[in-house]
């Protein structure tokens, strides 16, 4: 069987089509726009967004978008809003209906209903005079010239350009809301931002009777002790009121070793470090991160009122998933 040769011009094409479709919603946002935002910044419960088919799935999208950027949303299927979903929309919610015709009949079907309890509806279609366009107290537009397929039939600009709409949405009731990027990290606890954004430094360090830690003028096989109890690779020295004095680690290890110092008889106030690189406990460990990398270091001192309390190492932070 003979093989067809793939076109990339297609592809390309393609991609071209899609960027089109994008460009133009720039010419579409208007006062039906800011009309539709000002619907949601009223709404007193949530966003129902819904929509049949690729309309479906986008507009999930646009759902989720929506919760995690400070608009509490979620999406309901409209084939299973007339049996019985229906009842999840209040008067106090705003509906965003998709259809790129805005001719849907599952929509339209249920439409009618929640108009009924007076919920305030916005469409997303190609055409601000289609029957789901008429009846929205807001309209946005999603026109595009063609769909990013050669047959002009496979959903695929319009969905593009309805997601794009959706984001431009969302992004602007964020910035209205003034959402910043610590509510964002409280939504995505999960998430690399959320860790970066929320975990500090005490919540990771080494403390207790994990910190390394030896008095000034410790033997220095004491020292070497303690670090391979703890397995920090550095310990803290303080003095006797327990102030933090600085730290000896394998670098200063080698270091001694180079130069021929007699370990047996060595003080670790001799060949330590003083002060070392320190952070507040209370510190984000983003900031933990980023004086690591500033300074090619692998652990830090954790400080509270010129004590030390806790060491935070390179591999805490990899395991949390800040790094």
């Amino acid at each position: 069987m003979h093989k067809k040769s793939i076109n990339l011009h297609i592809a390309q094409q393609s991609i071209d089509d899609q960027a089109q479709a994008i460009s133009h919603l720039r010419s579409l946002i208007d006062q039906q726009f800011s009309k539709a935002c000002q619907l949601i910044l009223d709404c007193k419960q949530r966003v129902v967004v819904t929509g049949m088919g690729k309309s479906g799935h986008i507009a999930n999208k646009i759902a989720a978008t929506l919760a995690s950027t400070g608009t509490p949303a979620f999406f309901v299927h409209p084939g299973e809003a007339s049996h019985g979903d229906l009842g999840m929309i209040t008067k106090n919610d705003v509906i965003i209906a998709l259809s790129h015709s805005g001719e849907t009949r599952e929509l339209l079907d249920i439409l009618p209903l929640a108009k009924r309890l007076g919920t305030p509806l916005i469409s997303l279609t190609k055409d601000r005079h289609s029957t789901l366009a008429k009846l929205a107290d807001a309209a946005l537009v999603t026109e595009v010239e063609v769909e990013a397929c050669p047959l002009n039939l496979a959903p695929t600009s319009s969905t593009t350009a309805a997601l794009v709409m959706g984001d431009a949405l969302a992004i602007c009731l964020l910035d209205a809301r003034g959402f910043s990027a610590n509510d964002f990290a409280l939504s995505h606890p999960g998430g690399s931002l959320g860790k970066r954004l929320l975990l500090r430094v005490e919540d990771l360090m080494h403390q207790g009777e994990r910190l390394p830690r030896v008095k000034v003028g410790s033997p220095v096989l004491d020292a070497l002790m303690e670090i391979t109890h703890k397995g920090l690779g550095m310990t803290t020295v303080h003095n006797e009121l327990g102030q933090h004095l600085g730290i000896f680690t394998d670098g200063d290890l080698r270091r001694a070793l180079d130069k021929g110092v007699n370990l047996q008889s060595a003080k670790i106030d001799e060949l330590m470090t003083r002060g070392g690189v320190g952070i507040e406990a209370n510190a984000l460990a983003a900031e933990a991160l980023r004086l690591m990398e500033e300074h090619s270091i692998s652990a830090l001192v954790c400080m509270q009122q010129g004590s030390a309390i806790g060491v935070i190492h390179m591999h805490d932070l990899l395991k949390a998933g800040v790094a």
